[in-house]
């Protein structure tokens, strides 16, 4: 495939005669002219055969050619403002490398279950390749981000012998004779990280086995995770607020196209700009008790509180200082107020709910062995956590941002189901 050029680079050979090894978009005719729309994956191109320019095999091959039929399309780059893309291909050659028949998604409307159980080939559509080419930017952006401020990746373990989450939500496995859990977080272990080369982070899939059907949760999702040594509370949070605006502006800049795509209105996101209005957990509860909400303080917030306390801003809002019963056993009290947690949880505006959750660790041995022994979890599973705060003790803080959260709240979608390739809910684990 020397003579193979793609789709993306099609600009730098303006007037040469080029090959695109690809599929078949879609296509249609006004007699003497076929338009064949290729896609190879970086774009599609507008190709047009006149049946005076070309051999007459080659004009039946765009009348036989059909969906996503693979093919190798030779002609000559054109720019026309008129195309999609800016340019189009002259076509003076078609070879049909595989003939499609009678291929499942077409132009008319399909279910959401159909449309899932084709997860597969839906990924082929332009609002689905939108949506996963942003996906794709926004975990570059996040890579680049701590990269480029000195973080180590650090890669956590997928199996573990705990739970960091709580024990409800645990996936178990059997492990040569013993219980293992698949990975809720990575978090314990940029702990870890932290202690040895003081800014850290992990990527990677985390697993909930949360017997929920709503549009905010997958069974497995994928998180980014920062961890730091000698951070506090506030510390933790301007990083958090740095990070966010990064990502947005970020996918503001290199994705416009895409976010056009799929018809995203980005005056919402233009406003993604620090600083990020800070709330505690008592001023969050008071807003829904404004709004009449039957909300029982103490307890943690649903999607549907979330929702309305999010509604009073239109930038990322920061909740700190839950009550300590709602968080994880790791978070470390407010020496102000021992009942609240040094935590924060950032909530995306437009309905998207939590993005982000994290906080300051705790840091004293004896306080977080009562923990352990509170939560009712098993010492000897964490041994090597204890010895963090044995061996060489910091204040230290980080969060985990959730990637497909992020991918619906910025591009706007309804369900997080598409914003990743394959998804995994309650009821599904095919394809």
């Amino acid at each position: 495939m020397k003579d193979r050029v793609y789709i993306s680079d099609v600009a730098s050979h303006d007037g040469k005669e080029v090959s695109i090894y690809g599929w078949l978009y879609n296509k249609r005719s006004s007699g003497k002219l076929w338009f064949l729309l290729i896609r190879d994956g970086t774009g599609i191109i507008q190709s047009v055969a006149f049946k005076g320019d070309v051999r007459e095999d080659v004009f039946q091959r765009c009348e036989d050619v059909t969906q996503e039929s693979s093919v190798k399309v030779t002609g000559t780059i054109r720019a026309d403002k008129r195309a999609p893309g800016g340019y189009e291909l002259q076509i003076s050659d078609v070879q049909i490398l595989q003939l499609t028949e009678d291929y499942p998604i077409t132009p008319k409307e399909h279910g959401t279950t159909f449309l899932m159980d084709h997860r597969h080939i839906w990924l082929r559509s332009s609002r689905q390749h939108a949506v996963l080419r942003i996906r794709h930017e926004i975990i570059r952006a996040c890579r680049d981000f701590f990269d480029n401020r000195g973080f180590v990746l650090i890669d956590a373990p997928i199996f573990t012998p705990a739970a960091c989450e709580g024990t409800t939500t645990l996936f178990e496995t059997e492990y040569f004779g013993t219980q293992a859990y698949l990975t809720q977080s990575g978090q314990l272990y940029m702990e870890a990280g932290a202690m040895a080369f003081g800014k850290v982070y992990c990527f990677g899939p985390t697993f909930r086995a949360e017997k929920s059907k709503t549009r905010r949760h997958l069974t497995e999702f994928w998180m980014i995770e920062p961890e730091v040594a000698y951070l506090d509370l506030d510390g933790d949070m301007d990083l958090a607020e740095d990070f966010v605006e990064y990502v947005v502006q970020r996918i503001l800049e290199t994705r416009r196209e895409e976010l056009k795509a799929i018809e995203r209105d980005t005056a919402a996101l233009e406003k993604v700009k620090r600083p990020f209005p800070r709330i505690t957990y008592d001023e969050a509860a008071e807003i829904l008790k404004k709004k009449e909400v039957d909300f029982e303080y103490g307890s943690d917030f649903g999607g549907a509180d979330e929702t309305i306390i999010s509604e009073g801003f239109d930038k990322p809002v920061m909740v700190h200082r839950y009550p300590t019963e709602v968080k994880a056993f790791y978070m470390k009290n407010d020496p102000d107020d021992p009942r609240k947690a040094l935590c924060v949880d950032m909530l995306a505006p437009e309905g998207y709910g939590e993005i982000i959750g994290g906080g300051q660790r705790e840091d004293d041995l004896k306080i977080l062995e009562r923990k352990i022994k509170d939560h009712d979890l098993p010492k000897e599973a964490f041994e090597w956590y204890l010895d963090l705060r044995r061996y060489g003790t910091v204040p230290h803080a980080g969060f985990g941002l959730g990637i497909e959260r992020t991918v619906a709240w910025i591009c706007g979608l309804k369900h997080v189901r598409e914003t990743i390739p394959f998804p995994r809910l309650m009821h599904r684990i095919y394809p």
